[in-house]
């Protein structure tokens, strides 16, 4: 996901309270729930307009697999083997850029963890695989001076953050593959970011840019209100169970 909402704004721009949207969608969702061939089309529906929707309101609706889609930018361009690019920079010796051929053909780790958003929802025993972040710094050659990771994505958009720390956990991963397939483009393919323990706004879709720094910079949500420290169940105000 790269956004988790808490307000969407309606067709002029303006915040719109969460809780009436869901009050207003509420009845449909239950339908759709209780439908399973109209929930497909639905599912269907939301893949093909979420990128296109300025207003977030696709977020508020579920869809077969558990998720909702999440996207803070208007339109997000669709990227492929042919011409998506990962960046490895800032304080490092040796600054790089990865193909998805490149990505595809380091050593994968896989994880199943349950995935939490501090919206609410949750999708158990969820599969992940691609890079541990912790490889690609390894290789970078991170400075003495370094203390945090900043992280950019392709909708020109998206930001997170994570400390070094935090991102040299095994746990954290450069992710290609989600539920034992390529990660598609409406769940933030090809190549997100996934960071198991926390809420999932931190696993910044779309991944383009990943900046070693000196500080912690607060992503995009942090920068409205969200916690900067996302562990499931101890931020947020939350009292979730942890994912890993």
């Amino acid at each position: 996901m790269n956004s988790e909402r808490s307000e969407a704004p309606d067709a002029q721009g303006r915040p719109v309270g969460r809780r009436v949207f869901l009050g207003t969608l509420g009845l449909g969702a239950l339908g759709v729930a209780t439908a399973p061939v109209l929930q497909r089309g639905l599912e269907g529906f939301l893949g093909t307009v979420s990128g296109k929707d300025p207003t977030g309101l696709t977020g508020l609706l579920p869809n077969g697999g558990g998720f909702r889609y999440y996207s803070v930018a208007a339109s997000v361009p669709h990227k492929g083997p042919a011409d998506y690019r990962l960046t490895v920079d800032g304080l490092v010796d040796h600054p790089g850029t990865y193909t998805l051929a490149d990505l595809r053909a380091l050593p994968q780790t896989r994880l199943v963890r349950d995935v939490q958003c501090v919206t609410g929802w949750r999708v158990p025993g969820t599969p992940f695989e691609g890079v541990r972040l912790a490889d690609l710094l390894d290789a970078a050659g991170v400075r003495p001076s370094a203390r945090a990771i900043r992280f950019t994505c392709f909708d020109g958009t998206y930001t997170e953050s994570l400390t070094l720390d935090q991102a040299r956990r095994p746990d954290v991963l450069v992710a290609l593959r989600m539920q034992d397939k390529d990660i598609g483009h409406d769940h933030g393919g090809p190549v997100r970011l996934y960071v198991a323990p926390m809420y999932f706004y931190k696993s910044a879709k779309w991944l383009s840019g990943i900046t070693v720094t000196d500080s912690v910079r607060p992503g995009y949500w942090e920068e409205l209100g969200y916690d900067v420290d996302a562990w499931v169940g101890r931020s947020n105000g939350r009292t979730d169970e942890p994912t890993s």
